[in-house]
């Protein structure tokens, strides 16, 4: 039995993280961590300070804000927790931290838990390494109206794999278009697109040109279980893992063998 810290069980995620764990013999929720007031009718511990909770041996995952991350981090490590970070629009320092963490204690960190996901980067990859380099990209995400971050930490991670494939370590972003645009696109640009309205999930699509004939890749996730799911496995993954920092490719890997 594994014993779970939920940091950010107030919001959508936490809330579907509770929902599929309850579907869940092998983990046990131990406590809740969030500013939000406990609601009705929940008898797990709950409260403001992650470390009040966690101890050797548990696992944290974190679907919080920024500071809610750093702080589940740095409990998890002076615990010796293993941790999963979801949390998106994180600072530079903040990443760093994560890594800082790693060295002690397992960390599983994602910008997006969904699997297919996972799918949709490996089409990507395989549409990348056939079509030519002239071929133009553009990214539109769409997301729920209060959705902080934008672009996407996904839509990100998306870009990022396209400036990889194009032998580019850093991709050259785009945010939009308005106006004249002057001059010809530049053909190593990446264009990403954030909508915002209404309750959607999470909808990322990458629409591949070329001259005469153009590719699109779509990923739609229709409920936030979706990513719980994938948050739960990784849960499983660094309850067992040594030290490290992780991705949800090393998680579904493991699982596979």
């Amino acid at each position: 039995m594994t014993e779970i810290v939920l940091v950010g069980a107030a919001g959508r995620m936490g809330r579907a993280v509770m929902e599929a764990m309850g579907e869940s013999p092998d983990l046990r929720l131990k406590a809740c961590v969030d500013r939000a007031p406990q609601p009705g009718g929940n008898a797990v511990p709950w409260g403001e300070d992650a470390a009040a909770f966690i101890a050797r041996g548990d696992v944290v995952i974190e679907f919080g804000t920024a500071a809610a991350a750093e702080g589940a981090a740095r409990a998890a490590a002076a615990a010796g927790a293993g941790l999963v970070s979801g949390s998106t629009g994180l600072s530079t320092a903040a990443e760093a931290l994560l890594r800082e963490v790693s060295a002690r204690v397992p960390v599983v960190r994602s910008a997006n838990f969904s699997i297919g996901i996972l799918a949709l980067r490996a089409a990507l990859n395989a549409a990348l390494a056939i079509l030519p380099e002239g071929f133009d990209v553009e990214i539109i995400e769409r997301h729920h109206r209060t959705k902080q971050d934008s672009p996407s930490g996904t839509a990100l991670l998306l870009a990022t794999d396209v400036a990889r494939g194009r032998g580019v370590a850093t991709p050259a972003l785009k945010h939009g278009r308005q106006g004249s645009a002057g001059a010809a696109r530049p053909s190593g640009e990446i264009g990403i697109h954030a909508v915002r309205g209404g309750d959607w999930v999470g909808d990322h699509t990458l629409l591949l040109g070329g001259m005469g004939e153009w590719l699109e890749l779509r990923h739609v996730a229709q409920s936030r279980r979706a990513f719980a799911e994938g948050a739960l496995a990784a849960a499983r993954f660094v309850a067992r893992a040594v030290p490290g920092l992780y991705t949800l490719e090393d998680v579904m890997a493991a699982r596979s063998r």
